[in-house]
């Protein structure tokens, strides 16, 4: 793809060639933080994306290099099924 690894097109293409698919977060007050995510998606895997950092969130719990619940995601991957 001509781009980093770590650039949201080339980590986003590998995922959707995982078969997860990219889904919107509506955040209208602006206030609605990676830890809201994970209350409201107690189970499964996800991809979370801020627009200049991913976050992982498996079964409620977010997984990161620092404390980064406060953030606002605005977009999320989540592993289409397989049914």
């Amino acid at each position: 793809m001509c781009d980093l690894t770590s650039s949201n097109a080339v980590w986003g293409e590998y995922l959707k060639r995982k078969g997860y698919k990219k889904k919107p977060i509506v955040n209208d007050c602006n206030c609605y933080t990676i830890e809201d995510f994970c209350k409201d998606y107690p189970s499964g895997t996800y991809i979370l994306g801020t627009g200049t950092h991913a976050v992982a969130v498996i079964d409620g719990n977010y997984y990161d290099f620092w404390q980064s619940g406060n953030e606002l995601p605005i977009y999320y991957f989540e592993k289409e099924s397989e049914c």
